[in-house]
């Protein structure tokens, strides 16, 4: 899993691409943690927790959702929970690379451990 973080000098929005399937990653850096330290620690602490258990944890934001469960992270958007079936015309169809993605607990650990590097020093 590739990402790279960057910080428009214009505006100081923050931009977090990942390389193909993990782009839901960088939607739920943006979108749901941005600058929040309190959460990234949150979340941190339920990875430790987690490496040795079966249990299943889940933080649900306003479009994605992080589930930690089985030594690996899950960010889905809230849309894909729902159980009204949408119809789409027939040219059109949902991008699935960004409404989910998968990665070990490892690699998401290593990730949001950079993100917070990332978001502390800009």
């Amino acid at each position: 899993m590739d990402y790279e973080f960057k910080k428009n000098t214009l505006d100081g929005s923050y931009h977090a691409v990942f390389s193909m399937g993990h782009e839901a990653l960088g939607r739920w850096l943006i979108e749901e943690v941005g600058r929040d330290l309190n959460m990234i620690e949150q979340v941190l602490a339920q990875i430790g927790a987690l490496k040795c258990s079966s249990r299943e944890w889940r933080l649900v934001g306003e479009e994605l959702t992080l589930s930690l469960q089985d030594n690996e992270a899950l960010v889905q958007a809230n849309y894909l929970f729902s159980e009204d079936e949408t119809e789409l015309d027939d040219d059109m169809h949902f991008y699935d690379e960004e409404c989910m993605a998968l990665c070990g607990f490892e690699d998401f650990e290593q990730m949001l451990q950079a993100w917070r590097t990332f978001v502390t020093r800009y």
